[in-house]
């Protein structure tokens, strides 16, 4: 694509973000919306391919589904309060079908159908901006009605997409399934706690994407795509075998990396608020996400060759481009919790 056109649909992706996070209007959240829906597509086709063009079809349908209901059930929440301000949400089947609505855009189940087939259709660089950056404005909306919300309904959909995220994933061979079916685990955390705790909803979120977004830098960096590829990652990028396996068991969720530290206290809150078996049950099904990210170390770290062998040597046919927040990101997704004493001490 032309670096113009590319910087040009960019700065609109970024802006229709922005327009989402900073209004407390429906019709400007909504258009932000519509933006990110529109601008994203020629993302997703940046190789065109019938993959790419079939990806983008099942993204543009569903979103646009979820961005009729939602203007549906804001215009039905005029109707009977007079009101367009986000956070007053007065009518009670308004708030399920808002819900539902920033459920499909989030991927929830059982919504979560099409962000395995999006992402294996897409190029890495453009999978990484669908798990991340598209998550950003549907979250900022969650966060400001989490208060008109059905709880019930939000909490059923978090614990299935856990459950969803983590029997999915278990016999994938493709990176990229992998990484939607660890996203959609992750939003089933991410919205558990905003019933109890937005401000622990922002932190999952936060550390989620700092970890998405480090693993898609690596997988980009040898330009893997299935486990086959991962475990040649020896013979053409050593290091980068030590640095996957700390951010997949930070993925996972291991003390004492960064991980760690959401999982930790939305089990905290969770428990303060007198729930036992629902935490019980997501740090349950989440051990499932733990077991594929294992398959991932064992497959790219645990299966190395004594020596290079010159028969397994992976043909690289153009170069990696220079990814220089890589270390930075890597050192975020994994260190945050050995960080931060040192944090403290220089506040």
């Amino acid at each position: 694509m032309n670096p113009m056109t590319l910087s040009i649909i960019m700065l609109t992706l970024f802006s229709g973000t922005m327009i989402t996070m900073l209004s407390s209007h429906w019709l400007p959240a909504w258009m932000g919306l519509e933006i990110n829906m529109l601008t994203m597509i020629p993302i997703l086709m940046l190789e065109r391919n019938p993959r790419s063009t079939e990806a983008a079809t099942k993204y543009f349908l569903t979103q646009a589904t979820a961005s009729i209901l939602l203007m549906t059930a804001v215009v039905i929440n005029a109707m009977f309060s007079g009101q367009w301000t986000i956070t007053k949400i007065f009518n009670q089947p308004a708030s399920y079908i808002i819900t539902i609505s920033i459920a499909m855009k989030l991927g929830l189940a059982p919504f979560h159908f099409w962000v395995p087939e999006v992402s294996q259709g897409t190029p890495l660089s453009s999978g990484m901006t669908l798990l991340t950056w598209q998550k950003l404005a549907p979250i900022s909306i969650l966060y400001q009605i989490t208060t008109s919300t059905n709880h019930t309904l939000l909490l059923t959909m978090a614990i299935l997409s856990i459950m969803i995220g983590g029997w999915g994933g278990l016999n994938q061979t493709q990176l990229r399934k992998i990484m939607a079916y660890s996203s959609i685990t992750h939003m089933g955390w991410t919205t558990a706690i905003a019933i109890y705790n937005p401000t622990l909803t922002i932190l999952n979120l936060t550390i989620y994407l700092l970890m998405t977004a480090s693993m898609f830098l690596l997988l980009i960096l040898q330009l893997s795509t299935t486990i086959l590829t991962l475990s040649r990652t020896w013979n053409t990028m050593p290091l980068l075998t030590s640095l996957m396996a700390a951010v997949l068991l930070s993925t996972g969720g291991l003390p004492p990396l960064s991980g760690f530290l959401p999982k930790w206290m939305i089990i905290q809150e969770m428990t303060k608020n007198n729930l036992i078996t629902t935490p019980v049950m997501m740090t349950t099904l989440t051990l499932l996400n733990l077991y594929f990210y294992t398959r991932l170390i064992y497959s790219t770290s645990l299966t190395l060759f004594p020596c290079t062998n010159n028969a397994k040597a992976k043909w690289q046919f153009k170069t990696t481009t220079p990814l220089p927040l890589t270390p930075t990101l890597i050192i975020l997704s994994t260190m945050i919790i050995p960080l931060s004493p040192m944090l403290s001490i220089l506040e």
